[in-house]
């Protein structure tokens, strides 16, 4: 089975709406799963599912990476924070190969909680008037 057959198949059985971006991207854009602006690539041998959480911010940087730092090591079952530019994503890896329905939506269920549960915690954190994209979690876009 193609890739795109095989996670476009997941998507759709696990009622998520998306959109396709390419034949190896899609686009989740589902609320009522708390899956805003995720991500997913296959670039085999793995398929990745990244979200954008936030711009990094400039202030009390130092107390924010320990805190990410701990949500890594003790409150996420799938996935890490980490760093891509200037802002910070929640990044899942998965073995394209054996991937299955029941992995994948353990790895969606996971980040979905992660951001319900995180953001409000490092919301506080995002530098006022920050221009960036549309954050996964609050819906609204700052700046352009």
């Amino acid at each position: 089975m193609t890739s795109t057959k095989k996670l476009e198949g997941y998507l759709i059985n696990l009622g998520i709406t998306f959109e396709e971006l390419n034949e190896n991207t899609w686009l989740i854009n589902d609320s009522d799963k708390g899956l805003e602006q995720v991500v997913v690539d296959v670039e085999e041998p793995l398929a990745i599912v990244r979200v954008v959480v936030m711009p990094t911010p400039t202030k009390n940087r130092e107390e924010f990476f320990e805190i990410l730092l701990k949500m890594n090591a003790t409150d996420l079952i799938h996935g890490a924070y980490a760093l891509s530019g200037d802002n910070v994503i929640l990044i899942d890896t998965l073995q394209y190969e054996t991937l299955n329905l029941e992995e994948f939506q353990a790895s969606l269920d996971a980040i979905g909680l992660a951001l319900a549960q995180h953001y409000p915690i490092l919301s506080k954190y995002r530098d006022k008037g920050a221009s960036g994209q549309k954050s996964a979690s609050d819906g609204s876009r700052k700046g352009s």
